[in-house]
Parts: structure tokens; C-alpha cells; sequence
């Protein structure tokens, strides 16, 4: 029987030129990070199954590619549903994992600790153009700084890396998970309700007002409630909405509970948008606009403050986000620990890479040392001290042996930055 030579739908085979591209990147990626105080760590592609369903994970705990207990552990007995079959998983993001490897070993980090961390990752989704099976990510998080600091680092080193990469006129979204709560009370919704109401907003680009208005109603919310909550997008997308928003939430006819968490958030949003725009340097940073945008949901669970999202023009929508989540770290230790992170997907960023044919910049000197069918002894030796030489002195060296189609061969190396080819022979 044939074996299946395709690759596994969703995880894709990665020929060398995106290889180049991509290696360029995650060079570019760590030089820029590091530049910023972000120390690079690694965590297991696996997790314990009850760290990836702890409920806090969004959408994305329904796509856990789930792993089978194995050996002496496996056993029919018992088993009521096939989840009491497993015990790991794989990694859905790497905030997750961050969080587990911190509070295992916070004693021997700095504090605060910036980390870095460039990891495949897995999600049983529909593939589709950017979003595979089997993608990697690219993280920055501040572990144990609560103030705004840590927010104002993650989007400045970010869009100086994507300024890096050449993009320019990008876009970063910003809000607050605490306006969205003073939103919701100011509408009167019930607590209950809160989390339906936001995934339904998080719809708003897509399915636009009046879509957002029926499906609250759908969900059996009361029509005052609706109305007076998509009363604060009544002014339009044409302007600066967070003064509008500021005055109508921490209005009297909000609640008090609601009129604290507005003032507090919108604070925290001015104190970024402030202190981004007084370092933002055009050049390095690719000119991208930062602004605030109360429709700003994001799925994760665990996120209890300012949440973002960038947005490249060539790929049409969002390439990364992140936000504070200030309660995570808890879950795996006594400890609480403040805590901020962005992540991009590294897919989407080659992606557009590729289809704008990047190339990286050119290496050094490239050689191709071609031998001879049947070189061996002192000819076989000068080749390799050669090429050693050679690689000293800085250059990337090949040594193959010459193939019978020897012009077709070297044509092949041209493409692939060869610029001199030495042919050995005994």
C-alpha cells in the first residue's frame, strides 16, 4: 500500500525560500525583543489536559488537539465519555504555558520578567488563508509590573519590530475589559449576561449594528437595555470616540459601580495612548495609528484590563493582540502575579511577506564546491580544508558531489544566492 505523501490538512510542508524568509524574521524578531529588556524562554508543545480547560481559554478550549492517555494508565474501565481517556494536550497559545513555567519557577526570574517566546502551537480549526492546524506564534509578556508600563512597552517594541519588517501605516486597537463592563451596566444588563453581550459586540465589524442589535435581542435581553447600550456607537467611527465614551459612562446616569470602572479604564487608555504617541518615532515604527475602539472584545477569558489588536493593511485584518491578564498566573499558585502580553501570528506576518516577495537581504559570499564522482584522498582533503577556510573567513560554503547534469545543478544554486562554483577533481 502507497503511503500519503500530502501533509496532514491544516500543517504545511515549508520549502526554502519561505525558510529563508522566515528564519530572516525570527531574527529580526529576537534582536528587536531583546533591544527591549525580553529574555527568551521555552515551554513543552504539551500541557496537563486540566491546564488547557480551565475555562479560560475562550473558543480555542474547543479546539485542543487532546492526547490519549498512554501504557499503564490507558484503561476501559470506568470511562464514561472519551475525555477520561486523556491526560495531555497540545498547546492552544503559549499564555497559558507562560503562566504554568512562572509560577513553577518565579524564584529564580527577575521581577518584573519580560519573556519572549517564538513556538508552534495547535488548534483543530478550518484552515484558511493565515490560520493553519499547526502555526507559530510569536509572544512578549511582562510578568509582575501592574502599571500601564507594561502595556506602553509590548505596543512600542512590536511596532518597532513590524516598522523593522518594513510595514507601515498599520493600525493598533485599543480598549479596556473594564469599559466593557461599565458599558454593559450602564445599558443595565444583567452581570449574568455580560460575557454574551461582548462576544455578540466582538461581531460588529462583521455583521455590522443591525445584526448586533438582533442578536441581543435574540438572546431574550430587553429592548431598553439594548438600546441604551448601541446608543453609545451612535457617534460614529468618524471621530474620537473615547471623550464620548468617558462623559456617558462616568455620567450620573450611569451606575456608580459602572462610573468607577469607566474612570479607572479610560485612565488606563489615555495613560497609553499619551505615552505611546510622546516615544512613537515614523521611521522605526512603520507610522501606524493607535486608537481607541470600544467594539474591542477579544475571546480570551482571561483578560482583565487593556486589550489590543494590530491590524496590517496588506492582510486585511487582525495579525496579532493581547492584553493584562492580572488573575491567570493564580490559578497555578497562591501568588498572584500582575501579568500583560501580545502575541502575533508568525503565519499571517510571513504570509504577506511572501506574497509581497520579500527577499532577506543578501549574505555573504555564497560558494558552491562541486566534486568530482570519485574524489577521495589528498583532492577529497584540499576540498574540506578549503571550504573550511573559507567558512572562517565568513562565507556560507556547500560542498556536494557534482551531479551528471552539472549546468542544471548550478542554475538550481544560482536561484538559491550561489555566486561562485570551484569544481574539485583528484
Amino acid at each position: 500500500m502507497a503511503l500519503n505523501k500530502s501533509p496532514v490538512k491544516g500543517m504545511n510542508d515549508i520549502l526554502p525560500e519561505e525558510m529563508a524568509v522566515r528564519d530572516y524574521a525570527v531574527s529580526l524578531i529576537k534582536e528587536t525583543y531583546k533591544s527591549f529588556g525580553f529574555t527568551p524562554i521555552e515551554t513543552p508543545c504539551m500541557e496537563h489536559i486540566g491546564n488547557l480547560t480551565s475555562k479560560q481559554g475562550g473558543e480555542n478550549e474547543s479546539l485542543i488537539y487532546k492526547i490519549m492517555k498512554r501504557g499503564e494508565k490507558l484503561s476501559l474501565e470506568g470511562v464514561a465519555s472519551p475525555d477520561d481517556l486523556v491526560d495531555n494536550g497540545l498547546r492552544y497559545d503559549l499564555t497559558v504555558p507562560l503562566c504554568r513555567f512562572y509560577a513553577n519557577n518565579q524564584n529564580k526570574l527577575p521581577n518584573p520578567f519580560k519573556a519572549l517566546q517564538i513556538g508552534n502551537v495547535w488548534r483543530a480549526d478550518q484552515p484558511q488563508k493565515g490560520r493553519f492546524r499547526q502555526f507559530t506564534q510569536c509572544d512578549i509578556d511582562v510578568i509582575g509590573d501592574s502599571s500601564m508600563l507594561a502595556e506602553i512597552e509590548l505596543i512600542t517594541a512590536t511596532s518597532t519590530l513590524l516598522g523593522r519588517l518594513g510595514f507601515r501605516d498599520f493600525t493598533v486597537r485599543l480598549n479596556h475589559r473594564q469599559l466593557l463592563k461599565a458599558m454593559a451596566a450602564y445599558a443595565g444588563f444583567p452581570e449574568e449576561s455580560y460575557d454574551k453581550v461582548f462576544i455578540i459586540l466582538d461581531k460588529m465589524e462583521k455583521i455590522g449594528f443591525d445584526g448586533v442589535s438582533r442578536d441581543l435581542l435574540a438572546e431574550g435581553l430587553a429592548q431598553a437595555s439594548v438600546e441604551s447600550f448601541l446608543s453609545l456607537f451612535a457617534s460614529g467611527a468618524d471621530q474620537d470616540l473615547l471623550p464620548v465614551f468617558a462623559d456617558k459612562l462616568t455620567g450620573s446616569a450611569s451606575p456608580e459601580d459602572g462610573r468607577h470602572m469607566a474612570e479607572s479604564a479610560v485612565n488606563d487608555i489615555r495613560t497609553i495612548m499619551d505615552s505611546v504617541a510622546a516615544v512613537k518615532n515614523d521611521d522605526a515604527q512603520g507610522s501606524f495609528r493607535l486608537i481607541f475602539d470600544p467594539t474591542l472584545v477579544r475571546g480570551m477569558g482571561y483578560y482583565t484590563g487593556p486589550i489590543f489588536e494590530i491590524a496590517l493593511k496588506e492582510f486585511g485584518s487582525s495579525v496579532g493582540g493581547g492584553g493584562r491578564y492580572d488573575q491567570l498566573i493564580g490559578n497555578f499558585t497562591n501568588l498572584q502575579a500582575p501579568a500583560c502580553g501580545f502575541s502575533f501570528g508568525f503565519e499571517r506576518i510571513v504570509s504577506v511577506l511572501m506574497e509581497q516577495g520579500f527577499a532577506p537581504p543578501a549574505p555573504g559570499k555564497k560558494l558552491a564546491f562541486l566534486a568530482e564522482k570519485g574524489l577521495a584522498g589528498d583532492g577529497l582533503t584540499a576540498m574540506l580544508a578549503e571550504a573550511a577556510r573559507e567558512r572562517r573567513a565568513g562565507a556560507t560554503v556547500l560542498v556536494a558531489t557534482k551531479n551528471k547534469n552539472s549546468r542544471f545543478q548550478m542554475e538550481q544554486l544560482e536561484k538559491d544566492g550561489y555566486t561562485e562554483f570551484r569544481s574539485f577533481n583528484n
